[in-house]
C-alpha cells in the first residue's frame, strides 16, 4: 500500500488516527472516568465509533463567565443501510431519547442522531442500540458512512433488491478492528496494543469521511451526483442488469477558501452487480493511497478528482480491478421522489409516507408526531424506513389498517400532505445551533419562520406550484445539501448568510451564490425580486431553478434591506 504523503507532513488528525492501535487510542479509559467530557485527541477517535462530543452552546458564554466548563453532551448516529429498520429497532431508538433530548432527529442519509446524551449514559445507549442489532461503528469518522438508497417498497422489486446491495457494501466496507466491540458491546479492557491490519483501510483510513449512495434514474431521492461513490441503477427488462458508477461528488466547503467548492460526480464506468464490491473498494483504494493527508479542508475525493480527472482516477480503479470497466450506460437522472403519502407495495401491502419536518421526530403542543409513530409502531409492528429527505416511511400495512392509522397521525396533530405547500414539502435544513460545534448561524430553530415567509411570498406574487427545494444550513459544510438546491441559504456568520439560487430537485445541478452577507430577518425580502422576475418571464410549465439557470444569475453585492 502506497502512502499520500511523508509522515513528517501528516496532519494532527491523520497522527491520531496512525497512533490509535485500532482506533482505540484512550477512549475506554476516559469513558471509565468521572470526567463529564472526552479530551481533544479521544473525541477524535469517537468518530468513528458513531458519535460526537458536543456542548450547549447557548450555555457556553454563561457558564464561561461563572467559571463553569460548558454543559457537555454527545450526538449518537445510527448506521442503518438503506434507512431500514423493523419494529423493534425503532421501538429502541425512541426508548433511548428518553435519556437525550426527548427527540429522535432523522439525518439526511437515512439515520437517526440521538442528541444530548450524557457520557455517563453514552455506553449503555450504544450497547443498547447493538442489542436490537444496530451499529453506530462507521456512523461518523473517516471511513465509509451510512450507504443510501431509495427506501421506497414500489412494485418491481429492484429498490428492495438495490436496497440489499446497499446492505452488502456496507459490510463490506465496514472497518475490521475490534476496537468497537470491545468497547462498546462485550466492555472487555482493551489489553492489546497493536493496530490490526485492515486490507481496505490500512492504519489510517481515509484522509477524509466517504459517502456512498444508489439512485435511480427516475428516482433521484438519495442525491447520487453529490457522493464520492455514486451507483445509478440500469434495468433490463425489469431486472437489475448493473450500475453506472459515479464518482467524485460532494459538497462541503469553506468560507473564503477559493481551493474549497462543491462538486457533483463525474461518470466512471458500468459494473455488473457481481463486481459491485471490487469497484467500490478499488475506488477507496484510490482515495486511500492519493487522497490528502495534509490539508483536511482539501480531503474529499471530489479534489483528487478535481485534480487528476476522471481518466486518471479510470486507470487507477482499472489497476486494482485486473480488468477494463465498461462504459457507462446512457441514461439521465430526470425525476425525484419523496414518497410520501399511501402507496401500495408489490405484496399487496401499503406503505405510508409521514412528512418530518426538518427531521425532528418530537411531540409538541399541536403536533405529537413522536408519540403517533411511537403508538403505530407498538400496535400494528410495520417496518420503518427513513428517506434521505428525512421523512418516515411506514411500510407492510395491510389495507384495512389503513383508516385507523390515519386516525392516529389526525388525532396527534400530524399534518396530512395535502395541507402542504411544495415549498414546506421539499425544504430541509440542518440542526445547526445549539448543538453543532461547525455551526456559526442558525438553521432549524429559524428555518419554520423562513418557510412560513416564503409561502407568503409565493402566494403573493402568485408563483406556480411545483416541486421545488428550499434548504438551509448553519455553515457551509453542507449537511442539508444546499448547493443543489432551488435556493438555499447558508450561514456566513451569526444571523448572516449566503444566498444560493438555481440547483434543482433532480440534484444534477450546482445552485450559484447570489448574495453573501444577508441577515435573517432580510432572506426572503432578497429573494422575492427573483420570484416576481420569475413569475414574469418564466416558460410556461418551467421551473423556479430551471428558469434562473437558464438566463443567468448575476450576484448582488448589496442584500435587499426588510422594511423594518
Amino acid at each position: 500500500m502506497s502512502t499520500a504523503v511523508d509522515e513528517v507532513a501528516l496532519s494532527e488528525v491523520e497522527r491520531i488516527k496512525l497512533e490509535s492501535r485500532g482506533l482505540r487510542g484512550t477512549l475506554a479509559a476516559e469513558l471509565a472516568s468521572e470526567a463529564s467530557h472526552l479530551t481533544d485527541q479521544a473525541d477524535r477517535i469517537l468518530k468513528f465509533h458513531g458519535s460526537y462530543q458536543q456542548d450547549d452552546r447557548d450555555q457556553r458564554r454563561e457558564l464561561k463567565r461563572a467559571g463553569l466548563e460548558p454543559a457537555y453532551s454527545f450526538m449518537v448516529r445510527s448506521k442503518l443501510p438503506g434507512g431500514v429498520l423493523t419494529a423493534e429497532q425503532y421501538l429502541a431508538h425512541d426508548e433511548l431519547a428518553n435519556t437525550a433530548d426527548g427527540t429522535l432527529r432523522i439525518t439526511t442519509r437515512q439515520g437517526f442522531q440521538l442528541h444530548g446524551v450524557l457520557k455517563g449514559n453514552l455506553r449503555a445507549s450504544i450497547r443498547r442500540l447493538n442489542e436490537s442489532l444496530v451499529t453506530t461503528f462507521g456512523a461518523c469518522g473517516d471511513v465509509v458512512r451510512n450507504v443510501v438508497s431509495c427506501p421506497a417498497p414500489l412494485p418491481g422489486g429492484l429498490r428492495d433488491e438495490v436496497i440489499a446491495w446497499a446492505q452488502r457494501l456496507s459490510d463490506a466496507t465496514l472497518p475490521r478492528t475490534r476496537a468497537y466491540h470491545e468497547i462498546w458491546v462485550e466492555g472487555a479492557q482493551v489489553t492489546r496494543d497493536e493496530a490490526e491490519p485492515d486490507a481496505l483501510y490500512g492504519t489510517q483510513y481515509l484522509p477524509r469521511k466517504f459517502k456512498v449512495s444508489f439512485a435511480f434514474p427516475d428516482d433521484n431521492c438519495t442525491d447520487v451526483l453529490s457522493n464520492d461513490l455514486g451507483f445509478v441503477v440500469i434495468a433490463e427488462n425489469g431486472t437489475l442488469a448493473g450500475f453506472n458508477v459515479m464518482v467524485g461528488g460532494g459538497l462541503g466547503t469553506t468560507h473564503g477558501k477559493a481551493e474549497t467548492f462543491p462538486r457533483l460526480a463525474d461518470p466512471l464506468g458500468f459494473v455488473t452487480p457481481d463486481r459491485l464490491v471490487a469497484v467500490t473498494e478499488a475506488v477507496i483504494a484510490v482515495q486511500r493511497d492519493y487522497g490528502n493527508r495534509v490539508n483536511r479542508r482539501r480531503a474529499r475525493l471530489k479534489y483528487l478528482l478535481d485534480e487528476r480527472g476522471a481518466d486518471w482516477m479510470r486507470v487507477q480503479v482499472e489497476q486494482r480491478l485486473g480488468s477494463a470497466l465498461a462504459p457507462v450506460v446512457p441514461v439521465r437522472i430526470t425525476g425525484c421522489d419523496d414518497h410520501l403519502g399511501w402507496h401500495e407495495q408489490a405484496d399487496g401491502r401499503w406503505f405510508r409516507g409521514i412528512w418530518v419536518e426538518n427531521g425532528r421526530v418530537r411531540d409538541g403542543d399541536d403536533i405529537r408526531l413522536r408519540t403517533a409513530l411511537r403508538t403505530i409502531v407498538e400496535q400494528y409492528r410495520p417496518g420503518v424506513r427513513l428517506t434521505a429527505q428525512h421523512n418516515v416511511l411506514l411500510t407492510d400495512i395491510d389495507a384495512a389498517d389503513r383508516a385507523a392509522i390515519d386516525g392516529i397521525l389526525t388525532t396527534h396533530g400530524v399534518e396530512a400532505i395535502d395541507g402542504l405547500t411544495p415549498v414546506r414539502r421539499y425544504a430541509m435544513a440542518c440542526p445547526a445551533l445549539p448543538t453543532c460545534p461547525l455551526a456559526v448561524a442558525e438553521s432549524e430553530r429559524v428555518f419554520p419562520g423562513i418557510i412560513r415567509e416564503l409561502e407568503v411570498a409565493f402566494a403573493e406574487v402568485g408563483v406556480p406550484s411545483h416541486a421545488l427545494t428550499v434548504r438551509m444550513t448553519g455553515c457551509p459544510n453542507g449537511c442539508a445539501r444546499p448547493y443543489t438546491a432551488d435556493i438555499a441559504f447558508v450561514g456566513r456568520s451569526l444571523g448572516k448568510y449566503v444566498v444560493h439560487i438555481g440547483g434543482n430537485p433532480e440534484g444534477t445541478r450546482l445552485a450559484e451564490p447570489y448574495a453573501d452577507l444577508v441577515k435573517l430577518e432580510d432572506l426572503v425580502p432578497t429573494v422575492r425580486p427573483l420570484l416576481e422576475r420569475y413569475r414574469a418571464e418564466a416558460l410556461t410549465g418551467e421551473r423556479f431553478g430551471d428558469f434562473w439557470s437558464r438566463v443567468g444569475i448575476t450576484p448582488i453585492v448589496r442584500p435587499a434591506r426588510s422594511a423594518s
